[in-house]
């Protein structure tokens, strides 16, 4: 008898233990899941299409700017090549091309970026095929501005957000 209440007492003092330890392991292993769970592909997508139309975003707005630029630096060339500009005019024009051409390299950048993230998304390359060749337009987009044609950098950059659109409009 003696025997028996000792054994009792042990499965008792056992019992709590393992059911607790039981109890630890499935709540740890249910945040493991949680906590790796990997972001849904639309999503990814959502995230993808935001870039791009932020992208469309920023170059209609430099166009938009870049219309007034382009105007008032061709008609300050025409007076330096008249020799009727006065030297601050000169400086003050040759600093807003540099600006200008600034930030066409700057666009150029950022649609570079735009297709090295899409080409790196196993979820997004099926839109890559698309988006490929944006980031040449802005290239050709910046020689034309190196060589002092504003106007057609900022006509190359219209194509470039046509093509955007046209992969904005495939992701929906």
């Amino acid at each position: 008898m003696r025997k028996l209440l000792i054994i009792a007492l042990i499965c008792l003092a056992m019992t709590p233990t393992s059911a607790l330890s039981q109890t630890r392991k499935r709540s740890s292993t249910a945040k493991r899941t949680t906590a790796t769970a990997a972001p849904k592909a639309s999503d990814v997508e959502r995230e993808g299409a935001t870039q791009i139309a932020n992208q469309i975003k920023n170059l209609t707005k430099f166009i938009y700017l870049l219309g007034g630029v382009a105007k008032g630096l061709e008609q300050s060339d025409v007076a330096i090549r008249r020799k009727e500009a006065s030297p601050a005019l000169i400086e003050s024009t040759e600093a807003s091309k540099a600006k200008v051409r600034d930030t066409f390299k700057d666009v150029r950048l950022g649609l570079d970026k735009l297709e090295i993230d899409f080409r790196g998304n196993p979820i997004l390359q099926g839109y890559y095929y698309k988006l490929a060749g944006v980031a040449d337009g802005a290239a050709k987009a910046e020689q034309a501005a190196a060589a002092g044609q504003f106007d057609q950098g900022g006509r190359q950059l219209l194509n470039v957000i046509n093509r955007l659109t046209d992969v904005l409009v495939d992701m929906k």
